[in-house]
Formats: structure tokens, C-alpha cells, sequence
């Protein structure tokens, strides 16, 4: 005999599963974030390297432009300014999202220990 989930435990398990999602979504933007810090370190550990009168390239589009190296410098450290802080966004909301997952998993368990449903 198989019993119908009360609404209180279906409402919960859908509130989890768009928990789990949104927690997979900000996994991915942050690694995304993560990877362009990154590459921000290596351009910057790159330009450090050249000599002041190197000429330097950025990639705009489709199109390569001479540029000034102090200039591509400071846009890269303030790009790795505003990643880091992004991502620490991330980081937070990340864990805001555990913890609720948490409480929400352990209100279902509660919720179906008091109903008497049980899988078949």
C-alpha cells in the first residue's frame, strides 16, 4: 500500500531540489570566476616580466590594439580586484545555500518521521 507525500514534504522536497540547482549554478559561475583569476595572475606575472619599452597587445574582439603596458597593468590588477571580490560574493552566498540545504533536509526528515510515510 503506497501513500501519497503530504503537501508540507512535497513543497519541501521541491524547495530542495531548487536549492541543489541554484548551489550547482553558483558552483559553475564560481569556477568560471575562478579560471579568470587565473588567467588575470599569469597576464599580469606576464607583463611584470617585459621590459618598459615592450610593446604590448590587448585582444579587443576579433582585433589586436597596441597599448600602453602600465595602462593593461592597472586594468588587469583592478579586473583581479573586482574577480576577487565577485567571487567572495560567491563564496558567501555558497554557503548560505549549504546551510539552508542543510536545515531543509532536516526539516524533511523531521516532516516525514511525523507523517508515518514510508518508502516502499
Amino acid at each position: 500500500m503506497s501513500q501519497e507525500l503530504p503537501p508540507q514534504v512535497q513543497n519541501q522536497l521541491s524547495q530542495l531540489q531548487q536549492m541543489q540547482q541554484q548551489a550547482q549554478a553558483l558552483a559553475q559561475q564560481k569556477n568560471q570566476l575562478e579560471v579568470m583569476l587565473k588567467e588575470s595572475d599569469m597576464a599580469i606575472g606576464e607583463l611584470d616580466k617585459l621590459d618598459e619599452n615592450t610593446d604590448v597587445y590587448k585582444n579587443i574582439g576579433n582585433i589586436l590594439i597596441k597599448t600602453d603596458k602600465n595602462k593593461t597593468f592597472e586594468e588587469l590588477n583592478e579586473k583581479k580586484e573586482t574577480l576577487g571580490l565577485r567571487l567572495q560574493t560567491l563564496t558567501k552566498q555558497e554557503e548560505r545555500i549549504h546551510k539552508r540545504f542543510t536545515q531543509l533536509q532536516e526539516q524533511l526528515k523531521t516532516s516525514v518521521g511525523s507523517s508515518g510515510y514510508k518508502a516502499e
